[in-house]
């Protein structure tokens, strides 16, 4: 299997949907199965209702999935592992007070050095440990006695030392497992053979691997890190960036496979700029991906958004109007970039006309024209009656015609237009 595993302790972020579209890109490529695995470990920060979100979303990209599992429902094989590494002796319960942990992460800090766990509980026999059995404690795993090594497919060789790894928790005092521990049994029990991932969790990949192997877990799980997603200031995208999150682009009417080609496309080489995922599962390959981070642009997304709501037939549907008005929303594309955009297009010629001092005389004469007569199918020959019948011309003319066809001052051209309204004009202007 491949897993998406993200926490339902916020909105989705386009990070993610990143890692959860390379994830289903690879899966199809591998024809292996593709797991969503809640990440719920988290109790304080998970919000009611954001695990239902961020399936929600995985619909409206149409990622399938084939099995939805929440991480917290493993608690009782992490506590068997957990149990099994104490026995083992390659885990050890430390009682060290949080206060002090602190005090020593402090120093640590003004020294400017990492903070290392100082290993006062590493050695204590069990007798120690059961004459503090009543006191609370954490369990934590024994740091590595080898370097830990891995490659991953974006960014080559890694190695990391003991000292990197460290005695690091994995049970925490409420016995509820560590995200490192629970997620380095969980890619075990679902035989995970590949984690796409942000690089932000590059640093735990070690400690996971150091898990594994203390476990005596031998396969050999691929990793591949996405490099981060930078905003207009080179800073990692994060939640004051409106466009970070996939509901605001949804909100401001960018479409799921637009936003699906941009973020593929990001720190890629792709055949193409435009394209689906489909053809993405085709074309994808890792060595492709940049390793350094990219950045977003939100105008780049605009255009991409354009091209594909070209390529949209039924735009009606997705603006939720009347399929009457889909000739209508085809000939404002060029003067969108969003759905959002567009639909602010439509309803302007929709609505009421109000007074316009400079043009209103006419106006006046067109709309009489208009509503006394059967109109022409030919734009050409519905302009030249209008001209003929109230003597306007020129500016005097196209102007006004404009005003009354399109409520706009400026837009596509008029005779792009007519055809597309010519059925309903007259309610129109009569409102």
């Amino acid at each position: 299997m491949v897993r998406f595993a993200p926490s339902p302790t916020g909105d989705m972020h386009i990070g993610n949907l990143r890692v959860a579209i390379f994830n289903y890109i690879v899966s199809k490529q591998k024809n292996e199965k593709y797991l969503v695995r809640i990440e719920d470990t988290d109790t304080e920060r998970n919000i009611e209702g954001k695990d239902q979100a961020i399936l929600a979303i995985l619909d409206a990209f149409k990622i399938k999935y084939d099995q939805v599992v929440y991480q917290s429902s493993n608690f009782k094989t992490h506590w068997k592992f957990a149990t099994d590494l104490l026995m083992k002796k390659k885990a050890f319960s430390c009682f060290c007070r949080e206060e002090d942990i602190e005090k020593e992460r402090e120093l640590a800090k003004q020294e400017k050095r990492p903070y290392r766990y100082n290993g006062k509980c590493d050695e204590l026999s069990d007798i120690e440990v059961l004459e503090r059995e009543d006191l609370p404690f954490v369990v934590r795993l024994k740091k590595p006695e080898n370097n830990i090594k891995f490659k991953d497919l974006i960014k080559g060789e890694f190695e990391f030392k003991p000292f990197d790894v460290d005695s690091f928790v994995i049970l925490r005092q409420n016995k509820i497992p560590t995200y490192n521990f629970a997620c380095a049994i969980d890619d075990m029990l679902y035989d995970i053979s590949l984690v796409i991932r942000g690089e932000d969790h590059l640093s735990n990949t070690p400690k996971q691997i150091a898990i594994q192997k203390a476990i005596g877990y031998e396969k050999e799980i691929e990793y591949a890190h996405l490099p981060i997603i930078l905003n207009n200031e080179g800073k990692k995208m994060s939640k004051r960036d409106e466009a970070s999150s996939v509901s605001w682009l949804f909100e401001e009417g960018f479409l799921p496979e637009a936003i699906a080609n941009y973020l593929i496309l990001l720190g890629n080489k792709t055949p193409k700029e435009i394209f689906t995922m489909e053809e993405a599962i085709e074309f994808f390959k890792f060595e492709n991906l940049s390793k350094s981070p990219a950045k977003f642009d939100i105008d780049k997304l605009r255009f991409i958004n354009k091209e594909h709501m070209k390529l949209t037939d039924d735009l009606a549907s997705l603006l939720q109007i009347h399929k009457s008005l889909n000739d209508l929303a085809k000939v404002y594309i060029e003067d969108a970039s969003t759905l959002k955009e567009l639909k602010q297009k439509i309803d302007e010629v929709l609505s009421k006309r109000e007074p316009n001092e400079e043009w209103q005389n006419e106006i006046d004469l067109i709309k009489k024209e208009i509503l006394e007569n059967e109109l022409e199918d030919d734009y050409n020959e519905f302009k030249n009656r209008v001209s003929k019948n109230t003597g306007l011309k020129g500016k005097k003319l196209f102007m006004p015609l404009r005003l009354v066809l399109t409520n706009q001052s400026h837009g596509p051209n008029v005779s792009d237009i007519y055809p597309a309204i010519k059925g309903f004009v007259k309610d129109i202007i009569k409102g």
